[in-house]
């Protein structure tokens, strides 16, 4: 399991979702992870990453973004839950 630092101290990556986009020659791909702390809380944090380089900062997604970001919570059903406020 990989862990990350949050805020709230380590905690550990349940799930993970990308999605690869682009705007014009730029190539980028967001990242909505769902971590979990030792005390059992859980959080999710969204980054981008360019060049294999995780960021931070403003993430911006488009509708057609949106549309692929639900496909790929079918295959991440924690992170799916946690999103729509559905406890574990």
């Amino acid at each position: 399991m990989t862990t990350a630092s949050t805020p709230w101290g380590k905690a550990t990556r349940v799930e993970e979702v990308t999605i690869s986009q682009r705007a014009g020659e730029r190539r980028f791909t967001t990242r909505l992870e769902l971590l979990e702390t030792a005390t059992g809380d859980r959080l999710v944090r969204l980054s981008y990453a360019t060049g294999g380089t995780v960021r931070r900062g403003p993430v911006t997604l488009r509708g057609r973004d949106l549309v692929r970001l639900r496909a790929a919570l079918d295959r991440a059903p924690e992170l799916g839950r946690t999103l729509r406020g559905v406890e574990p």
